[in-house]
């Protein structure tokens, strides 16, 4: 799946003073897979992001414009997973990550794509993928 050890690298470069928003558990259904009846029928993907972004000057003027909107963010988000199908998880968590990069103030963030009816053959309670990206 992912490299643990690059995520582990990005994550321990981030500064202290950044906080960091999560988006939990967002349910789309999509039609992402390799297999015809995947892309034909569409399932659900669950996705949970963490973002890291410095918050103060937001906390400090409780001002919506210095953070990062969740409500707009879980748009974005749930608007990149419904879209445009692919073969990958991989893939996907990488449209994420960039969807999640491009509000300005995000600096690194964490993505974990479930698909828990992913068609294999044997009892499992989920199967995903996690990334951690950065702007730098």
């Amino acid at each position: 799946m992912s490299d643990g050890g690059a995520a582990s690298t990005i994550l321990a470069r981030v500064p202290d003073e950044l906080d960091s928003i999560t988006l939990t558990g967002l349910a789309v259904q999509a039609n992402h897979g390799v297999y015809d009846h995947e892309r034909r029928d569409g399932q659900p993907f669950v996705v949970d992001v963490t973002v890291w972004l410095d918050t103060r000057a937001a906390a400090a003027a409780d001002d919506l414009g210095q953070t990062v909107n969740y409500g707009v963010f879980a748009h974005a988000v749930h608007d990149a997973v419904a879209q445009n199908p692919v073969d990958l998880l991989e893939t996907l968590a990488e449209r994420i990550a960039v969807v999640a990069l491009a509000f300005a103030r995000v600096t690194v963030t964490r993505v974990t794509v479930h698909k828990p009816e992913a068609p294999i053959g044997l009892p499992f309670d989920d199967v995903a993928i996690t990334i951690t990206r950065s702007r730098a």
